[in-house]
């Protein structure tokens, strides 16, 4: 299934301005493996929204970030359950933002 950037920013949240396509093709080129990536990025925001969470565009590093701000402490296990959970599928390296319930989708496994 092929997304269209335009479509990634619009299931995102975001308008498919200019400014937004250009944050887009930055963190293209900085998340090696991003193409076979991009359509289960949807997805995990797609599961994350149960829980409080959500996947972003991070203002200050060229990834795309996973946010987990969920009410309930029991739906913080469950989010972070179902973000490990789809990183290990799909070989995925996430870094953790420090002291943060925040993390940077880094790329393909190598």
């Amino acid at each position: 299934m092929h997304i269209s950037d335009e479509g990634l920013l619009t299931q995102l949240g975001y308008n498919s301005d200019e400014a937004n396509l250009h944050q887009l093709r930055i963190i293209q080129e900085k998340t090696p493996g991003f193409d076979q990536i991009k359509r289960h990025i949807l997805a995990l925001h797609d599961h994350l929204k149960n829980y409080g969470g959500f996947v972003a565009i991070s203002s200050s590093q060229p990834y795309f970030k996973i946010k987990l701000d969920p009410k309930d402490p029991s739906a913080l296990e469950q989010a972070l359950e179902e973000m490990n959970r789809w990183a290990n599928k799909y070989k995925v390296r996430l870094q953790k933002v420090q002291d943060k319930q925040t993390y940077y989708i880094l790329g393909l496994s190598t």
